[in-house]
């Protein structure tokens, strides 16, 4: 009696079988076996956006340059930050085109034949710092640009207007680039740069402009207007640009600059006069503070008095002047009392001659 319970006890070990480490897969295939799990065959879920065809994507940047394209590629990584379509012959910027791209920061359209944008083209791109629309075909600047834009490159387009209704609600623009484009003074719209509060840097030349726009930002640190048609810089031209510290007026047509015109820009340091048609320095030169840059070569300045570039006497707060040219005038250099640049920073920092 007692043997046989002792075989049964000891068949289930003797009949029981060597173990066997089970996968997740087996899982699934007893489970189906069963008739637990799916019948059919697994469904897979559908590939998202990749990177278009031809183009070069990296660490959310996609690279789609040099290649003909003649519209945007379609399904872009949402995840994209920087999009380069530059140098391509893209006509036609439409509605859609950058759907669900909303971080992206930087668009290079630069080099394309783009005449026309979609009003609602940019709608999607909320956060949009960098746009870069030079050397299209463009008539005028889009309207509904995203509010977070800072830095707008239009230049080398067909542009003949500015409306102030295209710059309303940028407040965080910094950079404006709009040179060579067939604007005219009566194109720009009194005031179309005025809502912008952090507006530093305008670049407006190689246009066909005849004064200096009105209604600019009190921000504005640098204003390049060099290689256009202005004759003229009174007391309203630079009127408010209290924070401005470089004026380019190169390569344009001016014949004078009128007393109290530098006032308007106590912290100016550079001045760029060159290539104009001055007949004497500028006055107010004396009574700034802070100028320590001025160009005025290639005029037709015939004289220069002791007190034109600084104040009488020696101990008048003002500061050095780091760069003077003078070179390219009928000024007689010889006639030039010594004294006359005696808050200099040195004797090389002038250029005088060179007159034809």
């Amino acid at each position: 009696m007692k043997a046989t319970i002792f075989f049964l006890l000891l068949a289930p070990v003797c009949w029981a079988k060597p173990f066997h480490q089970v996968g997740l897969f087996d899982f699934m295939l007893e489970d189906e076996a069963s008739g637990l799990g799916p019948t059919g065959p697994p469904e897979l879920e559908p590939f998202g956006p990749v990177c278009p065809f031809r183009c070069q994507c990296h660490l959310r940047v996609i690279q789609c340059s040099d290649l003909a394209l003649d519209k945007v590629p379609k399904d872009l990584p949402p995840d994209t930050t920087l999009l380069d379509l530059q140098n391509n012959k893209i006509t036609e910027i439409r509605d859609g085109d950058f759907k669900n791209l909303k971080d992206l920061h930087a668009l290079i359209l630069v080099n394309n034949k783009i005449s026309k944008i979609s009003p609602a083209a940019f709608a999607p791109l909320g956060k949009l710092e960098r746009l870069y629309l030079s050397k299209n075909q463009l008539k005028e600047l889009p309207e509904n640009m995203p509010k977070s834009l800072q830095e707008l490159r239009a230049h080398e387009n067909e542009i003949t207007k500015l409306k102030k209704s295209v710059f309303n609600g940028l407040n965080h623009m910094i950079v404006i680039e709009l040179g060579t484009n067939p604007l005219k003074s009566a194109g720009i719209e009194n005031g179309a740069f005025q809502g912008m509060k952090k507006l530093s840097y305008i670049r407006i030349a190689d246009t066909n402009i005849t004064t200096v726009p009105q209604g600019l930002p009190s921000s504005l640190t640098e204003l390049h207007l060099d290689g256009n048609k202005i004759t003229k810089v009174d007391s309203s031209s630079l009127k408010g640009l209290n924070n401005l510290a470089k004026l380019g007026l190169s390569y344009n047509s001016i014949s004078s600059v009128d007393n109290g015109s530098l006032a308007n820009t106590p912290h100016l340091r550079e001045l760029h006069l060159d290539n104009n048609k001055l007949l004497r320095v500028p006055g107010g030169l004396a009574e700034h503070k802070y100028i320590q840059v001025v160009y005025l070569h290639n005029n037709n300045i015939s004289a220069v008095g002791s007190n034109d570039f600084c104040p009488p006497g020696y101990n008048t707060k003002k500061a050095s002047y780091s760069g003077v040219s003078l070179f390219s005038n009928p000024v007689k250099h010889w006639e030039i009392l010594p004294s006359t640049f005696r808050c200099v920073y040195e004797r090389s920092a002038i250029q005088l001659g060179n007159f034809k």
